[in-house]
């Protein structure tokens, strides 16, 4: 199942509507090498969602643990219904709440990483291959299975061929994926949300049961977009 990329130029995001949005690190370097990059990047993720103008390095100093989800934003710039962060690239699946949400709050996003990541590894410059890059999702179909995709992505880690001959230890695999730290999928098997934001987006997976068989069914199948 292949999809087109929209060119991000030309694309209008439209509050009501759904974005796959993805990046990777220039020259696809690693982007998160150690836990703490990806607790980093996730503290962004969570705290520069809002109108409001804030400098998070102020909010960091006082949290420095996971109590940093709880902090209180007013004002979202996008709701989250998914994300995966891999080693060298990250996947959102969001929709705008206001008008020009998504572009703001992808740069902001990304240049708070990257003087965090700069200034921890002595290096200048970019760290993403551009700015980011976008998919209009306007079907129904396409979102229940972007909501597997990103959540699978972790599957390469552990079995990188999978797509090609598909999952050789099928148990291994579904606990990993279950498992993996810098996803979304386990807020929705906790039910504990704090990055994600359900409320903006069709109730596809009320039940964990229904959750579950969605991800094996493309864990069998395999036939992924990459």
């Amino acid at each position: 199942m292949q999809y087109n990329v929209t060119n991000m130029r030309r694309l209008i995001f439209s509050e009501g509507e759904y974005y796959h949005l993805y990046n990777r690190g220039v020259d696809k370097r690693v982007i998160f090498g150690e836990p703490n990059e990806y607790w980093r990047f996730k503290a962004y993720l969570y705290l520069l969602n809002t109108v409001e103008s804030i400098r998070p390095a102020d909010i960091l100093e006082i949290y420095d643990d996971d109590s940093i989800f709880s902090v209180e934003r007013d004002n979202p710039l996008v709701a989250i219904g998914a994300y995966c962060l891999m080693p060298n690239h990250i996947h959102l699946f969001v929709t705008p709440l206001v008008d020009g949400g998504i572009s703001k709050y992808m740069h902001r996003v990304q240049t708070a990483y990257t003087m965090f990541f700069n200034e921890k590894h002595e290096r200048s410059g970019a760290l993403f291959q551009g700015t980011f890059k976008a998919e209009h999702v306007d079907r129904d179909a396409y979102a229940k299975y972007l909501f597997s995709y990103i959540h699978l992505n972790p599957t390469k880690l552990v079995e990188p061929l999978w797509k090609e001959f598909g999952v050789h230890d099928f148990r291994k695999v579904r606990q990993f994926v279950r498992e993996y730290p810098h996803s979304s999928l386990r807020e929705y098997l906790s039910g504990k949300h704090t990055i994600t934001e359900l409320s903006k987006f069709p109730d596809y997976f009320s039940e964990e049961r229904e959750l579950d068989d969605h991800i094996d069914f493309w864990l069998q199948h395999r036939k992924m977009a990459e």
